[in-house]
């Protein structure tokens, strides 16, 4: 069931257009995230949705009905932020335990929520420590616990990781899509960063501009970006012109395979919509799709010849960068158990899975 919906929602500020005709939904229990770059719109749309922000046109609803004249406060809705804006001089369980006393709640039921909500993450033994005794990511913890103690109808969170190391981020990227799924609550995720977006979220949002550009599950947007500059911004640079072939007169049906010329060489691909003969088009070869041919027994993988500019081994994987002689360029993520690979400079033989590679075709509008 859809809990919110932002329906044709602009937003200008002087004359600086920062929102043009968003529109999505939220449903129960969900957690959507509106992924892009600085500048694009995204904290300002979560402030139209707090009640921080007016709309200039368009409207926000909650279960069906407009929230344009309801504050802030009578929302219900939960807010954290990268800051976390905790009280310095409370302990922990007070700043839990602030949004309860608001609500005017009694002792024993507050101490009850900020108990439960501690133990929910990870904090259960915190309840008297001082605030800045704490890590950075013991403090995002008490920032979520606040935020969640009220059991708020939706669960707004800007950039909540975007203050910590890689490392700490990585860790707690699981943690929180598992807290709050155990939950149970609505949620909106603000991120500029999309292995933080994928791992969180159930939907994605990808923002550019003040519009939204792109919306479906973590594996469709990454596996079909709706455009070269969605694949760019997910850090897919793997992009190659090319002119499509149909293998039948006329256009091309829905998921039909075609064949499209490139300069590494013609590959077969299926199409998603119409695209006629000799419509120009962009493959997309993604970063896990090359093998080495010793290791890709597959008889449908595409051979793929070059010269190596970089080999560096990654942990799981290796970065290979390869020169092709039509002059591109290409980079990948290699698994192999190999015990040598080519050094920069020497001759390399991959084989290209074809379910890693995808057609982009860009819109006219």
């Amino acid at each position: 069931m859809t809990l919110l919906q932002v329906l044709s929602v602009s937003k200008s500020f002087d004359t600086t257009h920062v929102l043009r005709d968003i529109t999505f939904h939220v449903d129960e229990g969900e957690t959507v995230c509106l992924l892009g770059p600085s500048g694009c719109g995204k904290t300002t749309l979560l402030r139209i949705i707090a009640g921080l922000e007016t709309v200039d046109s368009g409207q926000v609803l909650l279960d069906g009905q407009p929230l344009g004249e309801v504050p802030v406060h009578q929302r219900g809705f939960g807010l954290m932020f990268q800051d976390y804006a905790l009280f310095p001089h409370k302990d922990v369980e007070a700043n839990v335990a602030f949004g309860l006393r608001m609500q005017g709640l009694p002792s024993v039921q507050i101490h009850a929520a900020v108990s439960e909500t501690l133990d929910l993450v990870g904090l259960e033994d915190y309840g008297r420590r001082r605030v800045y005794d704490l890590s950075g990511g013991e403090q995002q913890r008490v920032a979520l616990a606040r935020s969640l103690a009220p059991r708020p109808r939706l669960l707004m969170l800007d950039e909540p990781l975007g203050s910590l190391d890689r490392a700490l981020r990585e860790e707690l990227m699981s943690e929180l899509r598992a807290i709050l799924r155990r939950v149970g609550v609505t949620a909106i995720y603000v991120t500029h960063d999309q292995q933080e977006a994928f791992a969180v979220a159930d939907r994605v949002a990808i923002m550019d501009r003040g519009c939204i550009v792109q919306q479906g599950t973590p594996q469709a947007v990454y596996r079909h970006p709706a455009s070269t500059w969605v694949a760019q911004f997910l850090g897919l640079a793997n992009l190659l012109p090319g002119r499509a072939e149909a293998i039948a007169s006329g256009a091309i049906q829905e998921t039909s395979a075609l064949m499209v010329e490139t300069a590494l060489g013609r590959f077969a691909l299926k199409a998603k919509g119409g695209v006629s003969a000799g419509q120009d088009v962009t493959v997309l070869i993604h970063p896990e799709a090359a093998r080495l041919q010793t290791d890709c027994p597959d008889e449908d993988s595409i051979p793929f010849e070059g010269i190596v500019q970089e080999c560096s081994f990654r942990g799981g994987h290796y970065r290979l960068g390869v020169h092709h002689r039509s002059g591109q360029d290409l980079t990948f993520d290699l698994i192999t158990e190999a015990v040598r690979l080519p050094s920069p400079g020497e001759p390399i033989a991959l084989a290209l899975r074809p379910t890693a590679i995808s057609l982009l075709v860009e819109s006219n509008s």
